[in-house]
């Protein structure tokens, strides 16, 4: 579920085209306001930024704007990896519309419970996906629990050894919004029984075209084992390598702060 095995980027955005749009707008912002700094970029981050005093001033909309704003580019690069590696398998399984409602439903519940809970975030804003790429979390630890035919048990221990890392994160790393993170979790486990209606365990197969929900039997690329070189290879993926490389970093830089 969580190993990425599409044969390029314009594969992997064809199968899994809102986790494609989401990781876009992220690194587009972070470009227009940060990089670029342009003045739009300046009103856009203003404008949508997470900040309790200015939601109870009646700007709604600050529930769900912060949740596709970062601050700064290693912040923004995290989350998009972490999208990247755990939306797809839910993307496939829920279909775009429940995906959707689930990611940014999670992330308003865990804005709303900054708001609810967060007094100190009256004076500060706050932005991030984290809130809804825990309520991510929240999903498959449901399925873990309760939907036990959708998840297998490599999978299942993959996604609680990272959870349990991200819950330990939250509580000792600074600068963490917890209350977004913890409620992101708790809204996500309670959307869950209601998006994985109808839902399917998680096929690398499924998006192939020429793909047959009636045929059970094991499917072999004959392509998969001839000799590839090198360069070509890299030259394909050249763009996951250097978006890991950059993940990486950022995550060094921010535990040698």
């Amino acid at each position: 579920m969580f190993l990425r095995n599409e044969r390029s980027i314009k594969e992997f955005m064809s199968y899994y085209p809102v986790v494609s749009v989401l990781v876009f707008l992220h690194l587009a912002l972070w470009f227009i306001i940060d990089f670029l700094q342009l003045p739009i970029g300046e009103s856009l981050y203003q404008w949508g930024a997470g900040s309790n005093y200015l939601i109870n001033q009646g700007e709604w909309w600050r529930l769900i704007t912060p949740i596709f704003l970062h601050a700064g580019l290693m912040h923004a690069l995290f989350n998009s990896f972490s999208l990247v590696l755990f939306g797809p398998a839910l993307e496939q399984m829920l279909g775009k519309t429940k995906f959707v409602l689930a990611y940014v439903g999670a992330g308003f519940i865990g804005d709303l419970g900054t708001y609810l809970l967060g007094p100190d975030s009256f004076w500060y804003t706050h932005v991030g996906a984290s809130g809804a790429i825990f309520g991510l979390f929240g999903i498959y630890i449901f399925m873990v629990v309760f939907r036990k035919h959708l998840i297998d048990q490599a999978n299942s221990q993959i996604v609680v050894t990272i959870f349990v890392i991200g819950l330990v994160m939250t509580f000792v790393r600074s600068n963490i919004n917890i209350y977004a993170h913890i409620f992101g979790f708790i809204g996500g486990f309670a959307i869950a029984p209601l998006v994985l209606t109808k839902a399917r365990a998680y096929s690398p197969w499924r998006n192939r075209r020429d793909y047959d929900p009636n045929d059970t039997s094991i499917k072999f690329d004959p392509n998969r084992w001839k000799k590839r070189r090198m360069p070509a290879q890299l030259k394909k993926n050249i763009f996951w390598i250097i978006f890991g490389v950059l993940v990486l970093l950022g995550l060094i830089s921010r535990f040698l702060r």
